[in-house]
Order: C-alpha cells, then structure tokens, then sequence
C-alpha cells in the first residue's frame, strides 16, 4: 500500500452509489466529516484514488486537529529520496573515466554465447548500444504490463469494496480480469452511474492495455 499523506488523491461515496467527494485527502476528510454532522447514520466509503484501497478516517476534534493528523509530502521519504540520489551520483562518478562524458553508465560483466556477442556486435553503434536498446524496450513493455495490471486490480477492489451486492457482480468480476470490456459494461448497467463512472475511469487502461497486446 502506497504511503498517503493530504494531498493525495482519494474519492468518497455515501451509501455505496453517491459520489460525495473526489480531491485531495485534506478536502475530502473535512467532506466527510460534514457529512456525518448532518447524519450521523450515513455510510461513508473512501478509497485511495489510484490503488483503490480503503481508508480508515480519524475524524476526531475539530477540523484543525483532523487536518493535523495528515502526514504532509515533505515528510514522507525525503531523507530516503535524498539519500538515494547520493548513492546514484556516487556511482555515476565512480563510473567515468577521465575524460568521458556524464552519461551516468556503470560497467559490469556479463556473460553471452558466442553467437550473441556476433549478433550484438554487428548491430549499430556496437554491443553496448544494442544492449541497451533492448533493455529498454524490455523494460518499456513490463511496465505497460505492470500498469494495466495495476489497473485492473485498482478496478476490483472498488467494486469488492462498493459494489459487492450489486447485480452480475460475480458476471462484472469475470469480465473485468477477462478484458471483456463490452461484457463488462452491459454488468454493470443498474449500478449507480457515479460507481460505474468512477469504476469504468479505474479499468479503462486495462482494456486498452490488452487491445493493443492482443
């Protein structure tokens, strides 16, 4: 779970089909908190807006001490951030030779058959370029995989978190890790509009996603 502190975007709903609130986690508290002053029985859902885990607010005190117990973004990993930075330019200096240029390169030994260093050392601008030119596709793929799957389970919290009386749930899950996106919108439709907007924001990615690898 990523780490939130009072600018973090969230989103609230009354009784499971209402949006209440969609902004920074300060915003949305001090939403909540009136909401319950104006009925106490009112049921109020709020979820992280990008993961769409549930959180648990201390709506204690006044606004000022709700508004207190937030962590702030300079708090959380600067002295983290800060180090790793040093660490980075460490190696990047350790990295250099005299005269080279800050490209923030650090060699390593690996080990290819024979017929791999021929192919690498025939392609454009040598062995090192090639390696790095794959690498990095390598690593531009991953990561549109780890996001749509990201979005996919951000999709299915929300709809186990809100959404788990509705009607063709077990019919809206399948679809959704499916892909199934024409499936997955005729299930949703007697849900409340404001749960399918927000739900169909968090899997959109995740179908395109799997378009475009398909």
């Amino acid at each position: 779970m990523r780490p939130l502190h009072r600018n973090s975007p969230v989103i609230a709903f009354l009784d499971g089909s209402q949006l209440l609130a969609k902004a920074a986690l300060s915003t949305v508290a001090l939403e909540v908190k009136r909401a319950y002053e104006r009925d106490p029985n009112v049921q109020v859902l709020v979820f992280d807006a990008e993961s769409s885990n549930v959180i648990d607010l201390d709506l204690r005190g006044s606004d000022a001490e709700i508004l207190a117990r937030l962590p702030i973004a300079e708090e959380m990993g600067a002295e983290t951030g800060s180090s790793q930075e040093n660490n980075e330019e460490k190696v990047d200096h350790g990295a250099r030779g005299r005269g080279r240029p800050k490209l923030g390169v650090v060699p390593r030994e690996i080990t290819l058959l024979p017929r791999h260093w021929d192919w690498l050392n025939q392609q454009p601008g040598g062995a090192s370029v090639a390696l790095r030119k794959l690498v990095e596709d390598a690593r531009r793929g991953s990561e549109a995989k780890q996001q749509a799957r990201a979005a996919m389970e951000s999709a299915y919290r929300f709809m186990a978190g809100i959404a788990g009386n509705q009607a063709n749930y077990e019919e809206a899950s399948r679809a959704l890790f499916a892909a199934d996106r024409e499936t997955f919108l005729k299930q949703l439709g007697t849900w409340p509009q404001d749960v399918r907007e927000h739900l169909m924001s968090l899997a959109e990615l995740s179908f395109t996603a799997s378009k475009q690898n398909g």
